[in-house]
């Protein structure tokens, strides 16, 4: 097939799906990984794509730099965030050792947690002290605190974090793409998650379906290398996937 045609239905396959892996194209075209990347490369010079890590995405989507405020997200999607806080609560037992990333999404476990759990690892002022009143054993991780997201980050906080291994962690995120993968806006934060990831035996990502389909300039974790919990509204490129949980309610 000559180039031409074929970058033309690489961007009409881009059209339909919103995202494309380099594996999907070269299968679809029964090409190799060199000349779809090169493909991409004049689509993406062209703007008629963006080419990410693993493939490419619809210009369609826009890279978020924003980060909003923790007392702003508090108040969205609070009934999905409630179900799905719920439902990653009950996967928690007496014999885990949890770390809790900070976020209004990981805070809507607490409500649901016990104190019968080994205990909690957290870089969340706000999460720490609720967990304290519930009488939980909880470890509040040292570091610099972020203002916008009650997070505490820096090389402290990873440093504290190494000293641990979690049998479960569970992550806020910004955004969810299968590309682009979980991404948020502020490189500190992504690295604290990436830590608290590497010493964790299971790793869980919370999120309402409206993070989805979004996309922030840091990565932190690849779409397939954690568990998805979301509610039931959720797109559905995303449902029926191994790692993908879809809460539709909770009793």
């Amino acid at each position: 097939m000559l180039a031409k045609k074929r970058q033309t239905e690489i961007l009409e396959l881009l059209q339909h799906k919103g995202s494309v892996t380099l594996q999907e194209l070269t299968e679809a075209f029964d090409a190799s990984e060199s000349t779809i990347r090169r493909d991409l490369t004049v689509l993406d010079q062209k703007g008629a794509l963006t080419k990410v890590f693993g493939g490419a995405v619809s210009n369609d989507f826009s890279v978020n730099v924003k980060e909003e405020e923790f007392s702003d997200k508090s108040g969205q999607a609070v009934e999905q965030k409630q179900q799905v806080g719920q439902y990653a609560a009950s996967l928690v037992g007496p014999d885990d050792f949890v770390y809790l990333d900070a976020g209004t999404t990981t805070e809507a476990m607490i409500p649901y947690l016990t104190k019968d759990a080994m205990g909690y690892v957290t870089n969340a002022v706000g999460h720490a002290l609720m967990l304290a009143r519930r009488g939980c054993r909880v470890i509040l991780v040292g570091g610099e605190l972020k203002n916008s997201t009650e997070a505490l980050v820096g090389n402290e906080t990873i440093v504290s974090i190494q000293k641990y291994n979690f049998t479960k962690c569970f992550m806020g995120t910004n955004g969810v793409e299968l590309i682009a993968g979980c991404t948020t806006p502020e490189l500190n934060e992504a690295l604290v998650k990436q830590e608290a990831m590497r010493h964790s035996k299971n790793c869980y990502v919370l999120c309402d379906a409206s993070k989805f389909q979004k996309i922030y300039p840091i990565r932190f974790a690849n779409f397939h290398d954690v568990i998805l919990i979301t509610d039931g509204q959720l797109d559905a490129r995303y449902k029926g996937r191994d790692n993908v949980i879809v809460i539709d309610s909770v009793k």
